[in-house]
């Protein structure tokens, strides 16, 4: 492989030169080596699931446990990566994730692995995934403990109160796609319509560390970051109460209610990483 095939000055994005060539090529491979091992992981996830629907009863205790085991496995595999050298994880408190209930989380989305992270941390959440995904292989795991984003307003709304009224948190990533390694996407108002449909606080989480090129959404198959591994660094921040946008006009409560989640997180992109989102 010639230099200026893997050289990012060669790209478009502004990065920097490679420090070690060596260390670069080895977690480009893991990198690649750890979606095809998440793929077929995901298969052996859909078996086991499948295997808890038949003996696990009500739904919802069905539901509450499928989601805690696909946790588990998504520790597994952060762990199986940090020990290989690909990335580490900083968490400002464990505890206060485990402890979530009923919270509608949302977050800044810098690259692919984001809800694997979240969702890893806190056991009992339930999360809109792409319709895509539903016509895949995991398709029956997904409708089992998930909701897909092709389902009409009402039924997105009726599902989400569900969950959150049986004490799941929702995660749902405001800008809709990966946020870009500068600046932000325009966050859409679907999650703050969901928290004043339901009448559920927000949770902003905002996902931090070095840059994650590479897990972008237009990034090359074989990159990563040139100069360093990739560091999560994941903080809860203060909680928005729904409660004072009650009085407002819907229209009106879920701009402000946008604009205040997309003010948390950068407010907090900003003191903790001195980066502007």
């Amino acid at each position: 492989m010639s230099k200026k095939e893997i050289d990012p000055k060669y790209s478009p994005e502004g990065l920097p030169p490679v420090k070690n060539y060596f260390l670069y090529t080895y977690r480009c491979l893991i990198k690649m080596f750890a979606f095809a091992f998440f793929g077929i992981g995901s298969v052996f996830v859909a078996i086991v699931i499948f295997i808890m629907r038949i003996f696990i009863h009500p739904k919802k205790t069905f539901k509450k446990a499928a989601r805690s085991f696909t946790s588990l496995t998504f520790r597994g595999f952060i762990n199986m990566l940090r020990v290989l050298g690909c990335l580490s994880l900083k968490v400002d408190d464990r505890k206060k994730y485990k402890s979530l209930k009923s919270k509608i989380i949302i977050a800044n989305h810098p690259s692919i692995l984001d809800v694997v992270f979240i969702i890893s941390l806190v056991p009992n959440t339930d999360c809109i995934v792409r319709g895509g995904l539903a016509k895949t292989i995991l398709a029956g795991v997904i409708r089992q403990i998930y909701m897909v984003n092709t389902l009409g307003y009402e039924e997105m709304v009726q599902l989400s109160k569900e969950a959150l009224d049986s004490g799941s948190n929702l995660i749902v990533f405001p800008e809709g796609t990966r946020t870009p390694r500068h600046g932000t996407n325009p966050y859409k108002r679907g999650a703050a319509r969901i928290a004043l449909e339901t009448g559920y606080d927000v949770q902003p989480i905002y996902i931090g560390g070095t840059d994650k090129y590479g897990l972008g959404k237009h990034d090359r198959w074989f990159s990563y970051n040139p100069t360093e591994k990739y560091v999560y660094d994941m903080h809860i921040l203060d909680e928005i109460k729904i409660d004072a946008y009650k009085d407002m006009d819907a229209a009106i409560a879920a701009r402000h209610l946008t604009d205040d989640m997309h003010e948390k997180i950068a407010s907090a992109a900003m003191s903790i990483d001195g980066r502007t989102v």
